[in-house]
């Protein structure tokens, strides 16, 4: 009689260390103005390349560390925000824009 094992893939984000419900709080707060309230890139449009709609394909193979960092870093017309929030905020916003649905 053999045993039978079972491993989950990892995800990049450890669902302990992420909270989608205060990744959303932030999102709302300091996102949605310019990527929209679900993410479409709708939201305010300013000088440039129009705000990134988070809900593409594209968007979704990024790799969690891509997207960290240009959360943290910053693109044109996009500020870095690795000095207004927190590790834990950014790894819950990523948490939020991994649910948003095109």
């Amino acid at each position: 009689m053999g045993v039978q094992v079972s491993i989950a893939a990892p995800n990049e984000l450890e669902s302990k260390r992420a909270d989608v419900a205060k990744g959303e709080k932030v999102f709302v707060r300091h996102c949605a103005g310019c990527h929209g309230s679900e993410g479409k890139g709708d939201g305010y449009l300013l000088l440039g390349p129009e705000p990134a709609n988070l809900t593409r394909p594209t968007t979704k193979k990024r790799s969690d560390t891509m997207l960290l960092q240009t959360i943290h870093e910053g693109k044109p017309n996009m500020p870095s925000w690795k000095t207004r929030l927190s590790e834990g905020d950014s790894r819950n916003v990523l948490a939020y824009i991994r649910t948003l649905k095109k």
